[in-house]
């Protein structure tokens, strides 16, 4: 993979390392975008929460597994899509983390701030694919 695409797709195997990598890849075209500063990180929060949770708990990292990143961006927004080979979940299911008596769970902080930093989040019905876009200020 190169830097500065419009365009790519990967498949990685299901471990931390290969997510990162993954990551640092999709950050370096993000940079070009002109995104400020807040929103580079909450971009890059959102993609690193999407890849590990396809890692973790999609495929509960099982050498056999591998995760799908895809990459886009045009004019108007970048895309991306992380997919893994796990049963999927439903995210309504998903406790509140900011529910009084969630406050002390570690689970669903992640969910919670990929919507806050994200334009759009959309789940496929199995749960297995999440598609993360971030529009450019008009």
């Amino acid at each position: 993979m190169n830097p500065k695409h419009n365009h790519f797709e990967v498949v990685i195997p299901s471990d931390y390392e290969s997510g990162q990598a993954v990551v640092e890849q999709i950050m370096l075209d993000v940079a070009e975008c002109g995104f400020s500063s807040r929103d580079l990180f909450g971009v890059r929060l959102a993609v690193d929460e999407a890849v590990t949770n396809a890692i973790k708990h999609g495929n509960r990292l099982s050498p056999d597994k591998t995760v799908r990143v895809l990459f886009s961006r045009n004019q108007s927004r970048i895309r991306i899509e992380v997919e893994d080979q796990g049963a999927g979940f439903h995210p309504e299911d998903v406790p509140d983390p900011t529910a009084d008596e969630n406050l002390d769970r570690p689970s669903g902080r992640g969910l919670l701030l990929m919507r806050e930093f994200m334009t759009l989040i959309e789940y496929s019905p199995k749960g297995n694919q999440v598609v993360l876009e971030k529009h450019f200020s008009s």
